[in-house]
């Protein structure tokens, strides 16, 4: 199964599921990144950190150890 640290720009992607534990879970939730919601991938910082992405129509920048936590498809 694919992080959606994996996933290159300009693809969409759907959550499958989070595998964080506690606050940082919640806070990936609080964004609005919750099963089964499409993330689009727009930028990556040169050095691949944070990533820029799409969700819900909001902008929204993620760290690369927040996105590992990110089940996609």
């Amino acid at each position: 199964m694919k992080t959606l640290r994996e996933i290159p720009c300009g693809q969409t992607v759907k959550v499958v599921k989070l595998t964080g534990e506690g606050p940082v879970k919640r806070r990936i939730m609080d964004m609005g990144i919750t099963k089964g919601v499409d993330i689009y991938v727009r930028k990556v910082a040169p050095l691949g950190d944070p990533m820029e992405i799409t969700v819900r129509g909001y902008e929204l920048s993620v760290r690369k150890a927040d996105a590992a936590m990110i089940a996609v498809e």
